[in-house]
């Protein structure tokens, strides 16, 4: 084995950059004052004396010089010790620096792989603080802290790369932004009301034909009348954004000609990803995003963004040198026992180390940030589960949880966990505390699996329709702390959920084997596209089916952009490198007569959501009887027409029937009168031929008035076909039927 000397002897080597110089002669190298140690980052500001200038601080307990590099327009570096060192944070105040500055950072000290430190000088470092990006990154082999192509790969992590990274990779750049959102006024949306709308901001816009060309695929894009429109017809009260923080595109990626479309690859977590910017101009991404905030919070419509705190770009020991690893490896990421190899909760090579002051410190100063100058009401957590660990196990009580729960910001936003991580214990659906919803997949499994007739039995889905109080019911939770989805960014696409039994994501380049396999799908008798009308009408039926279940389930439920327009990503179900028309909105489909109903539905669900408090319940339903008519909050029925048994519950069947009375709502509405409302039976048949269902006869009801059939293409707005109590009616082959109790 090649010893380290021999290593540290042998490797790439290239000359240092200087001072800058103009045909030879140094130019002068400003110094910095002392300044402060925060805030933290790049802020402009007038300094003593009244002089204009930025105030630079970097946190690097390990490091032994910290040098700050500005750029002129021309790329070239001029370096500027920090020499003050407090509580270790490096810091100075540079006059002079005005918005609009191009920087990045030198960070020099120990290179010792073995033991976890990884400092390389000859690296440029984008500032974690940094509020915006200049560039795009790209991989080669300069931007690696070690040599990435050594002979003997075993050890290349250890043999120290000394080539000069700063042109090959983005700078940070100094924003000066004094908006104070006054005319600002965010919806507040309870959580009770709220509809999640998932969408990609370049996907949602790129096609769109009433976007000008230069907005398409770009936060003005969102931001423009034609897309806000789609958005208020259908309903929805908040737009959950994949992500919008500065992210990298891997290797693996980029030498197949792909690209991270989804980004969930971040390495700013205080910037805005800059290829989503309509402005070329150097920083005006932050007010972009600003403006598109305050025309969505216009509209009435709140603003989530799907964050990445679990992991960076930077990888693992053989990923490239960007920021954090090169600003102190030790202090900000989990590493395994040896120290040489990083701890992997997420699948990803890297796992911040959460538990950490300074690393919870970076993470919540930019949740604030969000919140406080950008906007924003709130958040989901990208693999959360791996945020919540102690030292190495899953905590209810960790830093991280600990310190969002007493923040009067954070607090007072909503937040979203996907609550599992890839690491042992990493599955937490329901554990996750008070002032936390979650992503609920057991819903999305139970009802994937009822549709396609593959559950065997009920009882499940029953917890599933009603809240999932078997999860939530506990410490305070709401039924509003299950986000119940059927489809997300990752997995199919609704339509291709009842078009594809096999996963085809062939465009991805990794021959298929990316992917889930566990899919829960049904191609309703042909897979992928099909000219067979029959087909083609069940799948179109089986969507009606499942928007219907999810908008009349309660909890709150979460759209993917597309779903409600037959959106394809042709069977790919992770089509997280497909920039492209596999991903993009085909907002062709509106005028497409077989799909245009489908958006009618779906709108006419939300609404029925948004007038009746029965289906969007603050609190779970407790089966004892209404003391003015002896009726329950929540009844469940059989065909028969019989209130199901604990036997029922447990034994195979393809029909249910569930009564929510609008008698006995929790809760008093804002003038402290009880809340009354309709009762409704929704009666959900998945057996592929039609059904005798016998409705339920006084005191459940005298009448019902059939509001929603999915077995037709068109819903009528108008009232629709009574039926008396006690008798049978048909419920056709496939079908959930919406009916009010009309008497």
């Amino acid at each position: 084995m090649t010893s380290a000397a021999e290593q540290q002897g042998a490797r790439a080597r290239a000359p240092r950059a200087g001072a800058p110089a103009v045909n030879g002669t140094p130019l002068p190298v400003p110094s910095a004052w002392p300044g402060a140690s925060t805030p933290l980052g790049a802020r402009f500001r007038v300094g003593p004396d009244g002089v204009a200038g930025t105030n630079f601080a970097l946190w690097a307990a390990g490091a032994e010089a910290v040098r700050l590099c500005l750029f002129d327009e021309q790329g070239r570096e001029t370096r500027i010790p920090l020499t003050e060192l407090t509580h270790e944070i490096w810091h100075g105040f540079v006059p002079g620096v005005l918005p609009g500055q191009r920087y990045g950072y030198r960070v020099d000290g120990r290179w010792d792989p073995w033991t976890g430190a990884r400092w390389n000088p000859a690296k440029l470092l984008l500032d974690p603080y940094a509020r915006a990006v200049d560039g795009e990154f790209g991989l080669p082999p300069e931007v690696y802290g070690h040599v990435r192509d050594w002979p003997d790969q075993q050890v290349a992590d250890t043999v120290r790369d000394d080539r000069d990274s700063a042109p090959y990779v983005p700078k940070g750049v100094v924003v000066h932004d004094d908006d104070d959102w006054a005319d600002d006024h965010r919806p507040k949306t309870p959580w009770a009301d709220s509809v999640i709308y998932e969408l990609h901001v370049r996907g949602f816009t790129r096609l769109h034909p009433g976007i000008p060309e230069e907005l398409r695929g770009t936060y003005a894009g969102l931001a423009h009348p034609a897309a806000i429109e789609h958005l208020v017809n259908l309903g929805v009260t908040a737009v959950e954004l994949l992500p919008v923080h500065q992210f990298a595109h891997e290797d693996h990626l980029l030498k197949r000609g792909l690209r991270n479309y989804w980004g969930y690859n971040s390495i700013g977590y205080f910037a805005p990803h800059a290829a989503y910017a309509a402005s070329g101009t150097t920083g005006q991404q932050v007010g972009e995003f600003k403006r598109m905030v305050r025309a969505l919070h216009a509209a009435g419509i709140e603003v989530i963004l799907d964050v990445v705190y679990n992991h960076t770009a930077e990888a693992g020991e053989l990923g490239p040198t960007l920021s954090l690893k090169g600003i102190d490896n030790r202090g900000y990421y989990r590493l395994q026992d040896d120290a040489r190899h990083f701890a992997d909760y997420t699948g990803c090579g890297n796992t911040l180390h959460v538990v950490r002051p300074h690393v919870l410190r970076l993470i919540t100063d930019s949740l604030r940030y969000w919140v406080t100058e950008m906007g924003v009401d709130g958040f989901r957590f990208d693999l959360a589960a791996a945020l919540a660990r102690s030292m190495h196990d899953v905590d209810m009580l960790s830093p991280f949880l600990a310190v969002i729960a007493q923040d009067p910001v954070l607090r007072r936003v909503k937040l979203i966990a996907e609550p599992w991580d890839v690491g042992s214990g990493g599955y937490q659906v329901g554990a996750f505390p008070p002032l936390w919803t979650e992503w609920n997949d057991r819903y999305r499994d139970a009802v994937r699996d009822f549709w396609r007739g593959a559950l065997p039995d009920v009882h499940d889905l029953g917890y599933r329709l009603s809240g999932s109080s078997d999860l939530y019911a506990w410490g305070g939770r709401r039924p509003y702390a299950s986000v119940n989805f059927i489809t997300a960014h990752d997995g199919y696409t609704l339509r291709d959920l009842v078009s594809y039994e096999t996963k085809h994501n062939e465009a991805n380049g990794e021959n298929n084997r990316d992917g889930s396999n566990d899919n829960r799908s049904w191609n309703c008798g042909a897979e992928g596209e099909t000219d067979d009308e029959g087909v083609q009408a069940l799948r179109r039926r089986q969507l009606r089916n499942l928007l219907t279940t999810l908008l009349l389930s309660t909890g709150v439920p979460m759209l993917v952009a597309g779903d409600e327009l037959g959106r394809t990503q042709r069977g790919n179900n992770n089509a997280y490198c497909q920039d492209n028309e596999i991903s993009w909105l085909d907002w062709e489909l509106l005028d497409d007569p077989a799909w245009r109903p489908l958006l009618g539905l779906t709108s006419r669900l939300i609404e029925l959501r948004h007038r009746h408090p029965v289906l969007r319940r603050r609190a779970f339903f407790s089966g004892r009887a209404h003391s003015a008519d002896g009726l329950r909050d929540l009844a469940w029925f059989t065909a028969h027409g019989a209130e199901m048994t604990a036997g029922d519950w447990y034994a195979p069947a393809a029909t249910l029937g569930m009564y929510l009375s609008g008698r006995d709502i929790p809760g008093r509405d804002e003038r402290g009168a009880p809340i009354l409302d309709d009762s409704f039976l929704t009666v959900l048949h998945a057996g592929d031929r039609p059904t005798e269902f016998l409705l339920p006869g006084p005191p459940w009801a005298g009448r019902y008035e059939v509001l929603v059939d999915t077995s037709r293409e068109e819903q009528d707005e108008a009232p629709g076909v009574v039926h008396e109590a006690g008798t049978a009616i048909t419920v056709p082959a496939r079908a959930v039927l919406l009916l009010k109790v009309a008497g």
